[in-house]
């Protein structure tokens, strides 16, 4: 029975011990957090946080890109056991719903409150001033972990985050929007959208690490952040067995790049000859025979921007085949990653004080491939077909083509991004609390939203939602509850109403009823612009799929969703709409970098901008009597990028415009001296301008267009001012959209060059590195813009 009377909070718990023991049995918390200490006449010990009795454990498992039907617990061609087993001890939501893409999903779920609503209408790395979507987590939307520590939970966070402002993501911080900040006690994992399963950059906590061992050795990301899960729940239970804790545990996994090794792969090889129209079909039917989707449900047709697979020639079917065999391996291995996690659970005697949220996506599969799929760049099929026996790798960052994404979200239309439509706002939610949740196995078909999963666990903690934290007033919870599903399949739906909006595509749903308008394509990128097709409109109660457009035949419904989604978006911040052009943060002119010792992680956003301009890298170093070797300065990876390092006593510097390009190096003739040296790599950069050998056909004059080639950089290494190398040095610098760090003393991520393995740090001393870059002139701005190497200006980077 909860008191009848208010708790006051603010600071760190304190009440007498008289008091403590009452709040401990109380199923609520107090209106607001953390509790205020009372006055004492007494001296007495600060008083610890202790959760309502009965609170059991939350463990919150969310995968990355998967899709509505990919994994077998959802009819789809995946073996995923763990998850099937998970669900037959529990409940299957096969009417949840998502934001059309990660970051947005990500904060809807961990706080309750609507995407734009709190800054995240897109993800973090396009954000822009535009409230709705500047990627900056208010103080006034306190997350699950949050709530839970103040009601006496431990709190740990593992894998992808994908929610801080990406000007934040860097050694110095602020670190206010990291998980440490926003209620996790503890964080391992990858701060940004992406990493690979081979050589990611993880920070713990807030501090850069390195990975224990080498992709040669056998590293795994996955198996990673499940062992350092399991480690934290051994650690916390013998430490404070009898308090609960949150665990979020978010893989990366399925997004790209697909990485997994060659025995996962070999266990689908052939399983996707069919081609996707036929394994849609056979999907289809398998949940129909599962109950997971209504009898009377329709298969929606392929989009005319796919192709149908009998329309492929038989090198494109290998290609595309080959592609699905990886995609489906890195499902089933991450199934079975999260499964010793699980399973731990159990070994560990967490069965009935455990709830499992497990949501399969964060949204749609990914179409963003494009209709041939990538290896890290564009290339041909053929082009693909050349480095098929690379894929899944390390070498690869590959992608499978959009239509396997549309296959993997049965029955709808469309996929990720595509927030019009239930195929990028529709994934499985299961359910799991033994002894407590009595239809095992269960189907829920309630129409129910990401932002449901907070009031949920509130409910079933005996926690009520505070209304202030730190001081600091609360928006309210957008969701409801899902507790009253739990052993009634029959009671109506208690969320009723929820927009959509990601990349310019608008949903709406409400009292059953869903219109959407889509802009662009899922592969055209985010911020996409242009005019959006029509509205169409559908009723969810007798058309599961969205398979039969009413638009014509019911204009009135029609209009008045559309209002509705005007009205929802101007409360929620969707307008005005993300402005891709403007830049996330206030950019400032320097030409002069200087950084002290060995350094990880910096943001290329944050460090030199040599791209279409002159500059000289100079570096102070030392060396004892080993033999010298490693990186003394790199950026990038093998994405794109260049890096300065030692082998077996000489100087090398090295760059590559990405995957798709030739690695250039110049070596110096001599091996360093011991002690100390100044190591100098200047590089002077010529914009190269031709003439065309014919006129223009636009020019009625008959006067030559100039022809912009790729920017050239003439480099020349310099030890202790000796001229040691030189050469020519064709693209970017870096540019572009590289997703790695600039490194000093080592090549933290994927290494730019093959001559060695990351992060191979330099056995000497690296004293000082200092960036000299010259002021950039029109011309070279223009060349850089050009797109030659890179996609941004150095002031965009």
């Amino acid at each position: 029975m909860k008191p009848s009377f208010p708790l006051s909070l603010t600071g760190a718990l304190a009440v007498s011990s008289v008091s403590m023991a009452l709040a401990a049995d109380a199923p609520s918390g107090p209106a607001m957090l953390p509790v205020a200490p009372s006055v004492a006449t007494v001296p007495a010990w600060p008083p610890v946080a202790r959760a309502p009795k009965g609170a059991p454990n939350i463990v919150l498992i969310l995968l990355d890109d998967v899709g509505y039907s990919w994994s077998s617990v959802f009819g789809g061609p995946v073996a995923t056991p763990n998850i099937d087993a998970l669900a037959s001890h529990g409940l299957r939501y096969n009417n949840f719903h998502v934001n059309a893409l990660c970051s947005p999903t990500r904060a809807s779920l961990l706080s309750g409150r609507n995407d734009h609503e709190i800054g995240f209408g897109t993800i973090a790395d396009a954000a822009s001033p535009a409230p709705g979507y500047s990627s900056i987590w208010p103080k006034s939307a306190a997350s699950i972990a949050e709530v839970l520590k103040l009601n006496g939970y431990s709190t740990a966070a593992f894998g992808k985050w994908h929610n801080t402002p990406t000007w934040e993501v860097n050694p110095a911080g602020p670190f206010s929007h990291w998980p440490t900040s926003l209620g996790f006690e503890y964080f391992y994992g990858f701060v940004e959208g992406n990493t690979t399963q081979y050589e990611p950059e993880l920070f713990r906590d807030t501090t850069p690490v390195d990975t224990l061992k080498t992709p040669e050795q056998g590293y795994i990301l996955n198996t990673d952040l499940a062992n350092d899960a399991i480690h934290w729940l051994d650690e916390h239970d013998a430490a404070a067995p009898g308090k609960p804790f949150f665990l979020y545990f978010a893989t990366g996994a399925i997004h790209s790049p697909h990485h997994v090794t060659k025995d996962w792969i070999a266990k689908y090889n052939g399983k996707f000859d069919q081609g996707w129209d036929k394994v849609r079909e056979e999907t289809f039917a398998r949940q129909k025979a599962l109950g997971i989707i209504p009898a009377n449900a329709d298969l929606t047709p392929r989009p005319r921007e796919l192709p149908a697979w009998d329309s492929l020639a038989a090198n494109e079917k290998r290609l595309y085949s080959a592609q699905a065999e990886v995609y489906a391996a890195y499902l089933a291995e991450t199934d079975f990653e999260v499964g010793r996690l699980l399973d731990e659970l159990k070994q560990s005697g967490h069965v009935d004080d455990t709830v499992v949220f497990y949501i399969v996506g964060d949204n749609g599969a990914s179409g963003e491939g494009g209709v041939e799929g990538t290896i890290g760049y564009q290339a041909s099929v053929d082009e693909q077909l050349s480095h098929l026996d690379e894929f899944g790798s390390k070498t690869l960052r590959n992608h499978v083509a959009s239509a396997w994404a549309w296959a993997a979200d049965t029955p709808f239309q469309w996929m990720k991004q595509v927030a019009s439509h239930l195929g990028g706002t529709t994934d499985p939610l299961i359910v799991s609390w033994p002894g407590h949740i009595r239809s095992e196995g269960g189907i829920r078909s309630q129409f129910s939203h990401v932002t449901d999963i907070a009031p949920t666990i509130y409910d079933i903690a005996h926690v009520d939602f505070p209304q202030e934290v730190d001081g600091v007033k609360q928006l309210p919870l957008e969701g409801s509850s899902l507790a009253y599903s739990f052993d009634d399949p029959n009671a109506p739906s208690k969320h009723n109403l929820q927009f959509f909006e990601t990349s310019g595509n608008r949903g709406i749903y409400k009292d059953g009823w869903w219109a959407g308008s889509r802009l662009g394509l899922p592969w055209d990128g985010i911020g996409k612009q242009g005019s959006p097709e029509p509205w169409e409109l559908y009723n969810l109660t007798t058309d599961f799929s969205q398979a039969h457009n009413l638009a014509d035949r019911y204009p009135d419904k029609l209009k008045e969703l559309e209002a509705v989604f005007d009205s929802e978006a101007a409360r929620n911040q969707v307008y005005p709409r993300n402005a891709p052009s403007v830049s996330s943060e206030p950019q400032v002119r320097r030409t002069n970098w200087v950084y002290r010792g060995a350094v990880d992680r910096i943001p290329p956003r944050l460090g030199p901008r040599m791209l279409g301009v002159s500059h000289r890298i100079t570096a102070e170093i030392e060396i004892g009597e080993n033999t010298p070797n490693g990186v003394i300065v790199a950026e990038g990876g093998r994405l794109g990028g260049y890096t300065l390092f030692v082998k077996s006593g000489f100087v090398a510097y090295e760059e590559t415009p990405g995957l798709a390009g030739p690695h250039t190096q110049i070596i110096s003739k001599d091996p360093l001296p011991r002690g100390k040296s100044v190591i100098e790599v200047v590089s002077e950069f010529e914009p190269d301008f031709r003439v065309d050998s014919k006129p223009a056909n636009d020019s009625a004059s008959g006067k030559r267009k100039r022809r912009q080639s790729p920017m050239v950089y003439h480099d020349t290494i310099m030890v202790n001012g000796t001229t040691e190398a030189a050469g020519d040095f064709v693209g970017s610098r870096i540019g572009g959209s590289v997703p790695e760090t600039l490194d000093i003393g080592s090549d933290t991520g994927s290494p730019v060059s093959n001559e060695y393995d990351s992060p191979n740090r330099f056995n000497g001393v690296v004293t000082q590195v200092t960036f000299s870059v010259e002021e950039p002139t029109a011309s070279s701005l223009a060349t850089a813009a050009g797109g030659h190497g890179g996609t941004s200006t150095p002031t965009e980077r």
